[in-house]
């Protein structure tokens, strides 16, 4: 019996979301107390509640062989999306002390010198893929270096793991390291013989990427776009009004345009399919401008905290009805997780007297992040023919998880304990196109006893 005869059926509670809470309250999710997901050649089949899917599978599939696995007393919720990574950056997370642009000069610069060897960048893409799916992330929008071998190795890596992922070659030609540095035609040559090469390919997407504006000139920000004109389908991804100092230095580059945004939006990069990371200090103009275009924010709530950046109106861009999607930023962020991401976004909003829930948070880091990037519909919920990327997370994952968790009773009480208390332990398996791709190490720390336990819903035997 071949894989493509064979339906999956995996079994546990399940959680997802077709539309945004602020927008549709509680009709914006879907929970299945002891549901089941069923998926046939690496898509979603069917969704609903174990008690009415299991009986009828044989009648439904006949002549194919039913493979059920089950996750009792866990919740199932769709691959986290990470809207704005840095891959060269991993090896110096957490890096101390420094505002935005002497932390650029000080650590992120030198670092990604190293990514001139091809070896180097395929050693550090492995890590990095092992990062994002031991934390639960099955597909991201990732910056290389300026060297095209950066993205190839990425790739690469990626392709090989059948994951859907969207990357590009960093393009800068001032205001940074001379090695670091190319020149409008030859980011332009380089950015198009990548896309030639690996935009939709398999899962993988090509996304131009010009640094931010003051390392980039008037005339490759135009060849950015004349990349888009010629391959519309294709991704911008880059930085808008992270800090400050960084405001009024573009302001100073770029006099002639209104603001921050209007430098990439002269340019005629401000569109569907552009992705703006941070975007913390924008004007009224700039945000109805981004709504205007359909153009998406990237929120990095860990990395803001951590360079002292900023707070982001998460709210101004609601109701705007503007794209927002999660980014991790590693390494200015300091965690690969989307739960602990979600932790820092809750208490951003918190600074400004706003509330961030769970649902928002979950939605913010599946189906939201799926519209930030145009793939509404190919991942980020169970639809039926959505990609079967997935998370299993378990309510036990530690000690004090699961003591906490018996105060939790309601479904948002539990989410938002794992969203503030949670982290990679807490993903047991990730699971791509249906396919398990990561199992978490050994047994649980915690095996909790009967006594332990006191939510109904959590009140299951532990497999």
């Amino acid at each position: 019996m071949t894989t493509a005869n064979k339906i999956r059926v995996i079994c546990g509670d399940i959680l997802d979301f077709v539309d945004d809470p602020v927008v549709a309250g509680d009709k914006a999710y879907r929970y299945f107390e002891q549901g089941a997901l069923v998926i046939q050649d690496g898509k979603v089949a069917d969704l609903g509640f174990e008690r009415d899917i299991l009986p009828s599978l044989a009648l439904a599939y006949p002549d194919q062989l039913i493979d059920t696995k089950r996750y009792t007393g866990r919740l199932i919720i769709p691959g986290m999306i990470d809207t704005h990574i840095h891959l060269p950056q991993t090896e110096m997370i957490g890096a101390y002390g420094e505002q935005l642009l002497t932390w650029l000069t000080e650590y992120a610069f030198p670092t990604e010198k190293k990514f001139a060897d091809e070896d180097y960048a395929r050693q550090v893409s492995q890590r990095f893929i092992d990062e994002l799916l031991r934390n639960g992330t099955t597909t991201a929008l990732v910056f290389g270096t300026v060297h095209p071998q950066s993205v190839n190795a990425f790739f690469s890596e990626a392709q090989q793991r059948k994951l859907r992922m969207i990357a590009g070659k960093v393009m800068m030609d001032r205001n940074c390291p001379e090695d670091l540095s190319d020149c409008p035609e030859s980011s332009y040559q380089d950015s198009k013989a990548l896309i030639e090469k690996w935009h939709n390919v398999d899962r993988l997407s090509y996304a131009v990427t010009p640094r931010f504006a003051p390392t980039s000139s008037p005339e490759q920000l135009a060849k950015c776009t004349q990349l888009l004109e010629e391959y519309p389908d294709v991704y911008l991804h880059t930085h808008l009004s992270e800090n400050k100092d960084e405001c009024a230095w573009v302001k100073e580059l770029f006099p002639e345009s209104e603001d921050y945004l209007g430098v990439y939006e002269d340019a005629g990069l401000v569109r569907r399919r552009s992705v703006f990371a941070h975007s913390i200090h924008l004007a009224e103009r700039e945000l109805d401008c981004l709504a205007k275009t359909q153009a998406s924010v990237s929120h990095c709530s860990t990395s803001n905290l951590f360079l002292g950046s900023g707070l982001f109106n998460l709210k101004a861009c609601e109701k705007r009805g503007i794209h927002v999607g999660m980014g991790t930023d590693v390494g200015a962020g300091t965690s690969f997780s989307m739960l602990q991401t979600g932790n820092e976004a809750y208490k951003i909003q918190q600074l400004q007297g706003e509330k961030f829930s769970a649902f928002k948070g979950l939605y913010l880091a599946t189906l939201g992040g799926a519209r930030a990037l145009d793939l509404e519909g190919t991942i980020g919920n169970f639809n039926t023919g959505c990609e079967a990327d997935f998370v299993v997370l378990d309510y036990q994952a530690t000690p004090f998880l699961s003591f906490r968790l018996k105060e939790a009773k309601t479904l948002h009480e539990r989410l938002f304990a794992i969203m503030m208390l949670g982290d990679d332990r807490c993903i047991e398996a990730t699971y791509i196109l249906g396919e398990k791709a990561y199992k978490r190490d050994g047994q649980p720390q915690f095996k909790p006893t009967l006594a332990d336990i006191s939510e109904p819903s959590v009140l299951k035997e532990v497999s």
